[in-house]
């Protein structure tokens, strides 16, 4: 179930090159699951802009984008006590039932939503190895605060410029009994060539409507056409269509 409500900016403040965090007020009843977004309404945008969520509580809502367009931009200006319209809600998210040891493996802007799914299988009495790729240092964010988990925690940088050079693949360790992804495709193609366990995938994917109406995210899977938005946009390994 979605809900479109009006949030106050408490902050917004930048975390890495074009990379910002944002903590929205107001109504988050609708967020039931990590890996869930939200779409955000801009003045003057036809479409809304979703925004996977990185961590709510009983009254607040924290994203992480990216400038990478006329929308983003637009969001990196705003000011604390300005207001934004937002759908809540959406999405499927992760189910965190299905593993005891997994790894948790974020690249770029896919890692936001891993965040409060690793602090929701902690909660769970799991034991999560987080995984982050980043192309450079001057790019990773949250490092710090996967680490305040209380979980073991690699980065990777493309360039070899912090952590482990190289991509997420060369640091995924031997032990694990499932794993959670969210990234870009070409990580994901990686990761599939590499992972022996079942395991969910969080695809990032250009919207319309973002609750499943227009069908213009829908995908061919194993299991029948799925909407992205809707049913999606995690998937369960063994239904993807590579």
């Amino acid at each position: 179930m979605y809900k479109q409500n009006n949030y106050k900016i408490l902050s917004n403040e930048i975390l890495a090159d074009n990379v910002y965090k944002m903590i929205l007020e107001g109504d988050t009843q609708y967020i039931t699951a990590p890996g869930q977004f939200i779409n955000i309404a801009l003045s003057g945008k036809y479409l809304l802009r979703p925004i996977s969520v990185c961590d709510y509580d009983e009254n607040s809502i924290t994203i992480i984008y990216k400038v990478v367009g006329s929308g983003t931009k637009e969001m990196s200006k705003m000011k604390s006590g300005e207001i934004l319209n937002c759908l809540t809600g959406l999405g499927n998210g992760y189910d965190i039932s299905k593993s005891e040891k997994p790894i948790v493996i974020g690249g770029g802007v896919g890692v936001p939503p891993l965040y409060n799914l690793t602090k929701q299988l902690v909660s769970d009495g799991q034991n999560p190895t987080v995984i982050l790729g980043f192309n450079t240092k001057s790019e990773i964010f949250y490092e710090k605060e996967f680490k305040e988990l209380g979980v073991p925690v690699t980065v990777a940088t493309a360039d070899g410029s912090y952590g482990v050079k190289g991509f997420v693949t060369d640091a995924m360790p031997q032990n694990y009994d499932y794993f959670y992804a969210c990234g870009p495709m070409p990580m994901f193609k990686a990761v599939e060539n590499k992972v022996k366990t079942s395991g969910q995938y969080s695809f990032e994917e250009r919207m319309g409507c973002g609750f499943g109406a227009c069908m213009g995210c829908s995908c061919k899977t194993k299991n029948g056409s799925k909407r992205i938005c809707k049913d999606g946009p995690v998937l369960e390994r063994e239904e993807i269509i590579w």
